[in-house]
């Protein structure tokens, strides 16, 4: 074991809200060491946004063609898979951090490999694959930046059986003959979408009345219609009971029979990932989530130096949620440093007040679903009172210009008593670039009185702001 080097912070976890954090306290004019056990660039870069995104574009694309007439007679053929794969690769940086460790350095963030635990307060040990021992001393702050690792199902049978996480999804070299995936979520959507399109006969599994339930009931709807006619199997109210491989994986699904399948994947929620990180050290349960303040403190530990950001503590599991949230707590971990006074007033410079109000979401399916702030139910749950004012897309010229036959939706959920748009949803294609208009006027709370005048440009897909407001109005 070396002696305890010193920082001003530590980092445990160097995906996209480890890096952001450590490049806001750094910018604060602290020292910085970040911890990794795997690659630089986390679970986002080789194994969820990147990789699944990468495979999900080739195809819509090819499907946008197929929707314009002039266009489709010119395009044949289905989508070259192994093409799709090998450029899925290059953006996955072949799973390689080469690129990542470049930028750590250049920003003057000292990067420690290995794995970290926490060793009482302000103080993580750090085993390094060739059996050396670090120990790391915090002056200021520990942040636990560890993000979460694919939840299994408890189920007969599946210890013994290779099974699919998102992990082995976005990097499998080839296409099965039959993919089976299990889950509602974002996950399972995305990537039934995804090798349906490359060439996989599909079958979701759906142990809930539909796709998609925590957003509006609509975009599941429109999501699972679409899977449906694209040839994904899609079967809801079913349940896994157990499984066994032999040569094919057979999932027993009760009184639904069973399901022969090549590969399955269980797209069946995240937890946290802190089961070995030494939070029984510090008075907290390994394996839970850390409870933090809006400006990332863990409320469960005293001496205000233990933080938690992104996944991990479980206030909004969203990449670009994670990243929010490092440059606000990077900053406040640098402000409390240097003695300067925090801003925690709502939205203020030290909060991060958009995880309950206003974090953007967007699912990459076909149609794709984008959202942000408060659905429906959710608003009335918390005792606002709401009109939800929906509208076709497809009447919009813009959106007739885009695809022949154009399929979409739209809701604002307007809070009557502000007179402001609590919360938004678009399906649809190309709805995805609708999103960051509908983000700002939920966080900024713009009065429809205001927005009435934020003028659409004539004709694209964004007059459906323009209707939405009509409706509004009357």
């Amino acid at each position: 074991m070396s002696g305890s080097e010193e920082f001003d912070v530590v980092v445990l976890g160097a995906g996209p809200t480890g890096e952001n954090l450590a490049d806001r306290a750094r910018a604060g004019g602290l020292s910085v060491a970040i911890v990794e056990r795997e690659l630089v660039g986390g679970e986002c870069s080789y194994w969820a946004c990147m990789p699944s995104k990468a495979m999900l574009r080739p195809p819509a694309a090819l499907r946008d063609a197929q929707r314009l007439r002039g266009a489709r007679e010119a395009v044949v053929g289905a989508p070259d898979a192994a093409a799709v794969l090998r450029r899925r690769d290059g953006f996955a940086s072949h799973w390689q951090d080469h690129g990542q460790v470049a930028w750590l350095d250049s920003a003057g963030i000292t990067l420690v490999r290995g794995h970290g635990r926490l060793d009482g307060a302000r103080r993580v040990v750090v085993d390094g694959a060739d059996t050396t021992r670090r120990v790391l001393t915090a002056r200021h702050a520990v942040a636990v930046c560890t993000g979460t690792r694919a939840a299994l199902p408890d189920l007969p049978g599946i210890e013994r059986t290779d099974v699919w996480t998102s992990r082995e999804a976005t990097s499998a070299a080839e296409v099965p003959a039959r993919l089976a995936v299990v889950g509602g979520g974002a996950v399972a959507a995305e990537l039934a979408t995804a090798w349906s399109a490359l060439g996989s006969r599909v079958t979701l599994l759906v142990r809930g009345s539909g796709l998609l339930p925590r957003m509006e009931p609509f975009a599941g709807d429109l999501v699972a219609a679409a899977l449906r006619e694209s040839g994904v199997d899609v079967r809801t109210g079913v349940s896994v009971s157990g499984l066994t491989r032999d040569r094919e994986v057979v999932l027993d699904l009760g009184e639904h029979g069973e399901l022969r399948t090549d590969e399955v994947l269980f797209a069946t929620g995240r937890r946290a990932a802190t089961g070995d990180l030494g939070l029984e050290t510090v008075g907290l349960e390994p394996g839970g989530w850390i409870a933090v303040d809006d400006t990332g403190l863990a409320v469960d530990v005293d001496g205000d130096w233990l933080y938690a950001a992104g996944d991990v503590n479980g206030r909004s599991l969203l990449t670009h949620q994670g990243k929010y949230q490092a440059r606000v707590f990077g900053t406040a971990i640098a402000d409390r440093a240097a003695g300067r006074e925090l801003d925690v007033a709502s939205w203020g410079r030290s909060v991060a007040t958009a995880d309950r109000a206003g974090a953007p979401r967007v699912v990459f399916t076909d149609p794709e679903v984008a959202s942000v702030g408060l659905t429906l139910a959710d608003a009335t749950a918390r005792g606002l009172r709401v009109r939800a004012v929906d509208y076709n897309i497809g009447d919009v010229a813009g959106a007739s210009l885009h695809a022949d036959g154009y399929r979409g939706r739209a809701r604002a959920v307007i809070d009557l008593d502000r007179e402001t748009v609590v919360g938004a949803t678009f399906v649809g294609s190309g709805v995805t670039e609708l999103l960051h208009s509908a983000t700002i006027a939920v966080t900024a709370e713009v009065p429809l009185s205001r927005l009435w005048h934020a003028v659409p440009a004539y004709p694209t897909i964004s007059e459906v702001w323009l209707r939405l407001l009509e409706a509004c109005r009357g």
